[in-house]
């Protein structure tokens, strides 16, 4: 057996493109607010394709997150999020990911990529936990992963000019919290 089939043998996806299950998938995020506690959030609009090769290098994940589909629970705060302080989606429509490298094995794998918000493109590490494949009776497999990360804000555009005395008021690092249910081809 070579390296790059122990590397593929390691997560059981069949080779092709795995599409997300948005029924069955989140992407999340959360910062600090007023340095004393986190808001959460989530975007309900997203896609990504797992393109599962022969080995980890021939592998790539895309994916793509309508930036005006943020909810965070609270109409005002999401209108916010929206305007030209911060996201300013009119500008900024989507943002992507393209991984640049997969590795690890077992349940327990980073996946390197470049996150666009915008103009601005930067690097994302996410670290997946594989939780498993299952098959639905009579349809495709799925898979299902959890992956965490994290980005600093100013590092894509994504600050504003407080008041003196409120730099606590938002934080600059935003905790990423992916739940992805993938769908076999």
């Amino acid at each position: 057996m070579t390296t790059d089939q122990l590397r593929t043998n390691d997560l059981p996806l069949s080779t092709g493109t795995w599409v997300v299950d948005p029924a069955h998938s989140s992407v999340g995020f959360a910062i600090r607010h007023l340095g004393v506690s986190k808001v959460r959030g989530r975007f309900g609009s997203f896609d990504a394709k797992v393109r599962v090769g022969d080995g980890l290098e021939t592998s790539s994940i895309d994916a793509v997150v309508e930036l005006e589909s943020v909810d965070t629970g609270n109409g005002d705060r999401d209108a916010h999020l929206r305007s030209v302080d911060l996201l300013h989606t009119e500008r900024r429509p989507t943002m992507t990911f393209r991984s640049t490298e997969i590795t690890g094995g077992g349940a327990d794998w980073t996946v390197l990529g470049e996150l666009t918000i915008g103009e601005v493109t930067g690097p994302l590490q996410l670290d997946v936990e594989f939780g498993g494949v299952e098959a639905i009776p009579g349809g495709p497999r799925h898979a299902g992963f959890e992956a965490r990360g994290e980005l600093r804000r100013r590092d894509f555009g994504l600050d504003f000019a407080l008041p003196p005395g409120t730099a606590k008021l938002l934080g600059d690092v935003v905790k990423i919290e992916l739940d992805i249910q993938l769908v076999e081809p």
